[in-house]
């Protein structure tokens, strides 16, 4: 083996962001979550192109079809198709995840930035409230929310953020924790820098890596709390598709119909494993110890 490639990229001069990239497209399995994540992402934005039928559209000519030329995932218990069901389903069940975690980050980050950079009293209230939300299993915590807001996918969406933040909670607060010591934290104190400077500023771009990482994978939890409140029906609302709603339709028909359920189930194990598989390619990917492997 030569010199050069023994070198460790960062000392050929390579770029954090193309080293990164680098080792993600090693990641074969990340890869491929990231194409099924793409593949989704396409289909709930050409949903209106893509539905050969109104998802909504019922007709007593045709309940419970078997799949078909016409109809390949078959029809449900009103008629409607399910193919074009599952893709505009696509839609709420990503907008949740995206939208939920989203909401969660502009929660949790700023709350354990605070937390973190303040310490005393402050930190310890913070702390203490996020340990017992954390205690209190994060499904049970999302049905009791959106239960108390209402059925509706935006109380749905809203529930999920607030019952995901702590997790955020706690990281920016242990990243804070561990910056505080460093000297150019105590410089930037030094020099007269508010808290809310210091933490924007220099302990906020140290936070992005892990945090991408955490949201990614919390996008997969996202998305698994949405379809199970539609399920029980404190989310998306019917008529309109939602692969949990989808799901709950077809348990009275598992027998008869078998294909109501499986194209759903089937979509949810499907982006749950694609984002689960882009957070552990994430992971290896921006892990600064990799250099040093």
């Amino acid at each position: 083996m030569s010199s050069t490639t023994a070198r460790p990229a960062l000392e050929r001069g390579e770029s954090p962001g193309r080293r990164a990239l680098r080792r993600f497209l090693r990641h074969r399995l990340a890869v491929v979550g990231l194409l099924v994540v793409l593949a989704f992402v396409l289909v709930a934005l050409l949903a209106p192109l893509l539905a050969p039928h109104d998802p909504i559209a019922t007709s007593w000519a045709r309940i419970r079809r078997p799949p078909s030329l016409e109809f390949p995932f078959g029809t449900d218990e009103n008629g409607r198709d399910v193919l074009s069901r599952v893709i505009w389903g696509a839609r709420a069940s990503l907008m949740a995840g995206v939208v939920s975690v989203l909401g969660a980050v502009l929660i949790g980050v700023p709350i354990g930035l605070l937390a973190g950079l303040s310490g005393g009293w402050l930190d310890a209230l913070i702390s203490r409230i996020a340990d017992a939300m954390l205690s209190v299993p994060f499904l049970i915590l999302a049905i009791a929310l959106a239960a108390f807001l209402g059925p509706a996918l935006e109380n749905a969406m809203l529930a999920i953020a607030v019952t995901a933040s702590p997790v955020f909670v706690r990281l920016a607060r242990g990243m804070a924790l561990d910056a505080r010591s460093t000297d150019w934290v105590e410089a930037a104190r030094a020099l007269g820098n508010p808290p809310w400077r210091i933490g924007l500023l220099h302990v906020l771009p140290n936070i992005i890596p892990p945090l991408l990482v955490q949201a990614t994978l919390a996008i997969a939890e996202a998305i698994i709390a949405e379809a199970s409140l539609s399920f029980l029906g404190l989310g998306q609302q019917p008529p309109a598709p939602s692969w949990g709603s989808m799901l709950n339709s077809a348990q009275r028909f598992l027998e008869p119909a078998p294909w109501l359920a499986i194209a759903p189930g089937a979509a949810i194990f499907l982006v749950v494993l694609a984002f689960n598989l882009v957070g552990d390619g994430l992971r290896d990917a921006l892990d600064p110890r990799a250099d040093r492997k």
